[in-house]
């Protein structure tokens, strides 16, 4: 295919952008073909009337390139026309076509929501990653966070969103979801992802963040009575959570209490390393409040964007150590 002036023009610019870079190593560490695969049976072989559909691979790059910068449907729509970095990840001359609109990338998103193909998209990164070495075994870290949603009333019902409830954190009430995730203690990658509603205590679903193959398990002091619960009674895995801070101050300057204070930062630093995927989800993709109504959305959302926090955080093994994505 002939390439088009603008093309050239932009090809030919000497300084190379954060947005240009970041866009490179998404392109470069992407399985593309086996999320093509994972999502072709269930794309349309026709546009309806006749009509040919949208290619899959311009789709999965267009929606890919939404959940990486944050964007609304409409929002990826116009930075298909402000964006030339953008265009050229999703595969758009407008020299020769028109960008797909807001209505064919939200038809899109339904249908990745439908057939639960989020989650199959999750776990075929995941499965790709374990093949390179980079997803062990051996222990997991759990924890949570919450996702803001709107509070407002002014919509057609005059309700806030019924599936999110409040939340008490420290002495803040928050309204909205939780994000719980399970985390390899080895590479910080995320391998299990569950959506609840805000008001749902992280310790109810510590058990099911397990992929049950680990030897331990490491948590903050909220999952604290984990191993007294029904769920964990037939559960050979180790626990090692948090001592409550509250506690923790008690902690006196006897052989004793400096020996439980060094093993409480030893597992501290080893629960850092959760953190890590929610700064690439709230920080670099700029998620910080649900855009839609209801849990399933939301969830199948999460999905996605914990499967691309795994190719960025996976990002120097996969294409060397002097790779870097501008955070």
């Amino acid at each position: 295919m002939q390439t088009s002036f603008s093309e050239l023009e932009y090809s030919r610019k000497k300084k190379q952008t954060r947005r240009d870079r970041f866009l490179a190593e998404i392109e470069a560490v992407t399985p593309w073909a086996i999320l093509e695969k994972t999502v072709r049976p269930f794309y349309p072989s026709s546009g309806g009337r006749g009509r040919q559909p949208i290619g899959l691979m311009r789709m999965l790059r267009m929606y890919i390139a939404q959940q990486c910068f944050g964007l609304s449907d409409e929002g990826i729509e116009d930075a298909l026309y402000d964006s030339q970095a953008i265009r050229r990840f999703v595969g758009i001359d407008l020299g020769r076509e028109s960008a797909p609109d807001a209505t064919t990338l939200l038809n899109f998103r339904h249908l990745l929501e439908h057939h639960q193909l989020t989650e199959s998209i999750f776990n075929a990164i995941n499965h790709h990653l374990a093949e390179q070495g980079l997803l062990l075994r051996e222990g997991t870290i759990v924890d949570a966070t919450l996702i803001a949603a709107p509070p407002s009333t002014k919509n057609l019902s005059g309700k806030r969103d019924p599936e999110m409830h409040q939340s008490k954190k420290g002495k803040q009430w928050h309204f909205g979801m939780k994000a719980h995730i399970g985390v390899d203690t080895h590479s910080g990658l995320v391998h299990t992802v569950i959506g609840t509603a805000g008001n749902i205590s992280d310790v109810t679903q510590a058990q099911a963040l397990l992929h049950g193959a680990e030897e331990a398990a490491f948590g903050d002091a909220g999952y604290q009575g984990i191993e007294k619960r029904e769920e964990s009674q037939e559960a050979t895995v180790v626990w090692h959570v948090a001592m409550k801070p509250s506690k923790r101050k008690l902690l006196d300057g006897t052989e004793l209490g400096r020996l439980v204070a060094q093993l409480e930062y030893a597992k501290a630093r080893i629960r850092a390393k959760v953190e890590h995927p929610f700064h690439v989800v709230k920080d670099i993709f700029k998620y910080r409040k649900t855009r839609y109504k209801g849990l399933a959305k939301n969830t199948a959302q999460l999905f996605s964007l914990f499967a691309l926090t795994n190719l960025v955080l996976a990002r120097r093994l996969l294409l060397g150590a002097d790779s870097q994505i501008a955070s």
